[in-house]
């Protein structure tokens, strides 16, 4: 069994990726690695946070590990608020206080294109690989949808009617950045 160090504290995430990996290979999380502090992630682009989180956690711990950087990048506002997504409104902001900001910066404008892109960082034995997942879409004038996190009530993914808050975690992981980051992951993991 080769253990692999997953640079978060959220145990969901962890059960998720669980599932898609070969059993050969037990992810942790960094609670179970006996690591409770967050990593910082002090960059510009969702890369060199990405890298630095896998880099910190192996320096640390000494296991292969991953990481991901995840950002909303929207068009009209020049790739805002991309690597500073989660403390777009300030750096205690809560989720609702992002979105509100969100939309108070697109009043009035047509182009509402946005992405979400998502990259993993991975250090295994001894190299590093990078993984990275997109997803395009629009972002509402609106929020609609109760389920999923962060951005989700007001982003519609290309090829899809609904925002991400309403749609089934099984609907949303058809169009997720974070799902396509990880099955570039998983099919490599299914190799090693």
């Amino acid at each position: 069994m080769h253990t692999l160090l997953f640079a978060t504290h959220n145990e969901h995430k962890v059960s998720e990726i669980q599932l898609l990996i070969p059993a050969s290979i037990h992810i942790i999380s960094l609670d179970e690695a006996g690591i409770h502090e967050s990593i910082p992630e002090p960059f510009e682009t969702l890369e060199e946070n990405a890298i630095e989180k896998s880099r910190v956690i192996l320096e640390r711990n000494g296991k292969d590990c991953f990481s991901e950087d995840t950002g909303l990048e929207v068009e009209a506002l020049d790739g805002a608020p991309g690597v500073r997504s989660a403390r777009y409104a300030g750096d205690a902001a809560h989720p609702e206080e992002n979105i509100l900001l969100l939309l108070k910066n697109l009043e009035g404008k047509a182009n509402r294109k946005a992405q979400f892109r998502t990259i993993i960082s991975l250090e295994w034995k001894g190299k590093r690989y990078l993984y990275e997942g997109i997803c395009p879409g629009t972002i509402l004038t609106e929020k609609s949808g109760e389920k999923g996190f962060g951005y989700d009530p007001v982003f519609v993914p290309d090829g899809a009617r609904v925002s991400f808050a309403q749609m089934t975690p099984n609907e949303k992981s058809t169009f997720s950045h974070r799902a396509k980051a990880l099955a570039k992951l998983v099919d490599f993991l299914k190799t090693a």
